[in-house]
């Protein structure tokens, strides 16, 4: 497995002023091997270097198990939402709770502006991943303002919100991830250490994908189409794309329980 660590000054910049730490976090290089499941049962037999699970439903002893095998372990949690399913769903205020997202009734989105309530509950987050062992942290929905929220969230927001997360998170001696939010690439890649992104081949939308690739920082992409699991020509002209530009493409079930997988390394 490969092993990139980096020591290195963050600027650690807070709404009331900054400080300056030196933390050493897990820089995933851009060529990864990767395996994403959120749900069921974590099969942990894959020869990859890296999984993304999830930061609640996971336990301490898989994730040990996969370190053990010499495999990073990054921990997915929804920063941009809330879940009426997760533990600390009490800690949000009504104030907080937006729209329900488009296709998810038990889950809203969060008014991001409320910076001096959500920093607590999401530096909470980050202390039981990095208590649980992650080696860092995949932040799902941090978007919001392209959505119908329920807020009046501008892209300035989004780019505060955003990068106040990916500072904490470093600051906690955690790797972090950029989740879609592909129109603020450019101004956010400086801040996250690699990207996660969800059907960008069936979007036609990789190319925006380039800020991390430059940077030398690995992006890691699902895809869901059923054209891609059934068609073979249809996957090969895929997993031909994603080499060229240097992606790291799966394909993989929506639901994310290792139904099934395809690699197009």
């Amino acid at each position: 497995m490969v092993k990139t660590f980096t020591m290195v000054p963050i600027l650690l910049l807070l709404l009331g002023g900054t400080s300056t730490t030196v933390q050493s976090w897990y820089k995933p290089p851009v060529n990864v091997s990767w395996q994403w499941q959120l749900s069921g049962n974590i099969n942990i037999s894959y020869d990859v270097d890296l999984y993304d699970i999830d930061l609640f439903d996971t336990s301490i002893d898989t994730i040990n198990d996969l370190k053990k095998q010499g495999i990073k372990v990054i921990c997915y949690f929804s920063a941009g939402s809330w879940e009426n399913w997760r533990v600390d769903k009490d800690a949000f205020p009504p104030e907080v709770l937006g729209k329900d997202l488009d296709g998810w009734p038990d889950e809203k989105w969060l008014d991001i502006r409320k910076i001096e309530i959500l920093r607590p509950i999401m530096t909470a987050r980050l202390d039981l991943a990095f208590e649980k062992g992650c080696d860092g942290v995949e932040l799902d929905n941090m978007d919001a303002y392209t959505n119908e929220s329920g807020f009046n969230l501008q892209a300035d927001h989004q780019i505060a919100y955003n990068k106040l997360i990916a500072a904490e998170a470093r600051n906690k001696g955690l790797s972090v991830g950029l989740k879609n939010d592909l129109d603020q690439i450019v101004e956010l890649e400086p801040f996250f250490d690699f990207a996660l992104n969800e059907e960008c081949h069936a979007y036609d939308e990789c190319n925006k994908l380039k800020p991390f690739t430059n940077a030398n920082k690995p992006v890691l992409n699902a895809e869901y189409k059923q054209e891609y699991i059934s068609d073979e020509d249809s996957r090969h002209k895929v997993c031909a794309e994603a080499k060229l530009l240097g992606l790291k493409t799966l394909i993989l079930p929506l639901n994310l329980d290792d139904s099934f997988r395809i690699s197009c390394d």
